[in-house]
This record gives structure tokens, C-alpha cells and sequence, in this order.
């Protein structure tokens, strides 16, 4: 893309990144609301049937996947005007969904920094190896590499990994302030979970969080990787890298059916929304539509995802992925 063309693009969806008010609370009342109120529901319709408890926590990951994408929207500082208001909510809908707030941000504002940077990968994304560097690779970390990438471990222990272990440390050089956070989010968190455990009773407990937490968090996970996991997504070296060009090529619009579009809070529209952090996730259909260069990004639906999912390696001769299956015969012929 010409550098003019970029700063033209960037001019076009700036009006789209101021916040409003009437429309961030609307979202709070029909998000957070209709969470607990599911919750509730579980607990209380256990005394009728436990299978209506169980339905009630799988309607409610739905609504904390959205309840995510309000948090995700604090940690950019675009859901609300003021900083202390974003970080108060962001707090709040961290704990909701098990994420701590400063951890968790600082790692998304890298993503995003950094996100299909060849040379700047590891933090805040999905592992991604390229056929040199797999080839090169020792065969453990080969072993490893093929089962982090196998779908029963990152879309069935990812989420129960991500939650209740790797969102409850910091890195060793996070900042204190981050530290403080997290450790007052986990005691919060334990001392939640416990009482409500005690106060409801096991049965009822597990079968409203653990379906809610578990839906909510492999779903999460598959949306991440689908925005950034398709065959021609964009990676490139430091010194060739670009921002714009790794938002719209590095990102897909994942068109999904209205509901799912609603509950997922528009984070199909992830071009445009690494495009421009700052645009809240209710302005970004409209500044998708309204800005005609945007409607070239690649396009993914529900059924081409499921593509997606053997797509292993990155090519950066051919600058594309690979299957693992492409890639054995590869260098089978190479060495025959």
C-alpha cells in the first residue's frame, strides 16, 4: 500500500473512534445484566432440574464472551471517555471473565504493536513457527510445536490453561503496579468462587461456572485464532514490516450471523479494529461499511474457518501457511 493511501485509510476512521455514552451503557445493561441473571437462574433452578442449571450456564458464556469484549475495549481505552472509567470497568469485567487487567492489557497493546512482526512474536499472540525455523527446530521442540497446534489442546486445555494458570502470574519483569493487580485479582477471584461454592453447594456450582467459563474460553481462544490463522495472512520481517498493512492483510473479517456478530461483540471486524484500536466495538461494523477500502480485507465465514484449522506453518518464501502435511512432503522431496 502507498504510504498516502495509508494515511488516507487512517484519516477515513477517525471519526469512528469517539465513544458514546447512551451506547456503552445500553451495552453494559444488556450484557452484565443478563450474565448474572443467568447465573442466578442456575443456582435457583437446580431445586426443578440440574439440566436447567446447566442450559442456563451455557446461555451465559455467550454473555461473558460480549462481557470479555467490553473489558477488551477498557484495556484500549476506547469503551468509555475517561481513563479512570475504563480501568475502573476494566477491573470489574476482568474479574467477570477471569482475566486481570493490567497483565492482560499491557500484553494486548504488544499484540497489537507487533502482530504479524516476524521478529517480535511471543507475547500476547498464538505460537506460530516458520518452515525454517521448524526444520531447524530440535525434536522435542518440533513434538511440541505439533501438540500446542493440535486442536484438542489449544481450543479444550487452552482455555482451562489460559484461565487458571497463565492469567494468574506475571512475567518476571512486569511492573509492580501490574503485579499488585494480579494478585489482588486472584485473591478476589478465590475468595468469590469459594464463598459462592459453599453458599450454593457443588453441584449447582459446577454446572453453572464451569459450562459458562469453559464455552466462553474456548470460543475466545478460536476467535483469536481465526482473526490472525488464515492461508495468506500477513507476516513479515522487522524491516519490512507495517502497521496498516499488517491490520488489513494480518486480520480477517470474520462475517458471522447476526446473533453470533451481537454476542461476539463485532470482533469479526478485527481489521478494523487493528486498524484502529481506539474505535469502540459498536462503531465498528459502521466504520467497516462506511470506509470502501476496508471491503477488500480477506473475508472469512464460518465455513472457510474450519479450513483454517490446518493451517500449521508459515511459508515466508510464498508468504502464506502451510499444513503440516504440505510441509513432510516438502522436505521429503527436497531430501529424496
Amino acid at each position: 500500500m502507498e504510504k498516502e493511501k495509508k494515511k488516507l485509510l487512517r484519516k477515513m476512521v477517525k471519526p469512528f473512534e469517539n465513544n458514546n455514552l447512551k451506547k456503552s451503557t445500553i451495552q453494559i445493561i444488556n450484557t452484565l445484566i443478563p450474565l448474572v441473571a443467568l447465573v442466578v437462574a442456575g443456582f435457583l433452578s437446580y431445586q426443578i432440574h440440574w439440566s436447567l442449571s446447566l442450559l442456563c450456564g451455557v446461555l451465559a458464556s455467550g454473555f461473558l464472551i460480549r462481557t470479555f469484549i467490553i473489558f477488551h475495549d477498557c484495556c484500549h481505552g476506547s469503551f468509555l471517555s475517561k481513563k479512570k472509567n475504563n480501568d475502573l470497568l476494566g477491573n470489574i469485567t476482568g474479574l467477570m471473565t477471569f482475566f486481570p487487567y493490567e497483565k492482560w492489557r499491557r500484553e494486548h497493546i504488544i499484540h497489537h504493536t507487533s502482530s504479524g512482526n516476524l521478529e517480535k512474536r511471543g507475547i500476547g499472540d498464538i505460537w506460530v513457527m516458520t518452515i525454517e525455523e521448524y526444520r531447524d527446530a530440535s525434536k522435542f521442540t518440533q513434538f511440541k510445536y505439533r501438540m500446542y497446534r493440535h486442536p484438542f489442546v489449544m481450543f479444550i486445555l487452552g482455555p482451562i490453561f489460559l484461565m487458571f494458570i497463565s492469567n494468574r502470574t506475571n512475567a518476571k519483569d512486569a511492573k509492580p503496579k501490574e503485579k499488585r493487580n494480579t494478585w489482588i485479582h486472584n485473591i478476589v477471584l478465590l475468595l468469590f468462587y469459594v464463598g459462592m461454592f459453599f453458599l450454593v453447594g457443588a453441584t449447582p456450582f459446577m454446572l453453572v461456572f464451569l459450562p459458562m467459563l469453559f464455552i466462553a474460553g474456548m470460543l475466545g481462544i478460536w476467535l483469536f485464532y481465526i482473526q490472525h490463522t488464515f492461508e495468506d495472512a500477513y507476516f513479515e520481517e522487522a524491516s519490512e514490516w507495517d502497521y496498516v498493512k499488517a491490520a488489513i492483510e494480518g486480520s480477517s473479517y470474520y462475517k458471522l450471523p447476526k446473533v453470533i456478530q451481537w454476542m461476539t461483540g463485532n470482533i469479526g471486524y478485527h481489521h478494523v479494529h487493528h486498524l484502529s484500536p481506539r474505535i469502540p466495538n459498536y462503531q465498528l461494523e459502521q466504520a467497516h461499511e462506511k470506509t470502501p477500502p476496508l471491503h477488500h480485507a480477506t473475508t472469512i465465514t464460518l465455513k472457510d474457518s474450519l479450513e483454517s484449522l490446518k493451517y500449521k506453518l508459515y511459508d515466508e518464501k510464498n508468504k502464506c501457511f502451510i499444513t503440516f502435511k504440505e510441509y513432510t512432503r516438502r522436505f521429503n522431496k527436497n531430501h529424496a
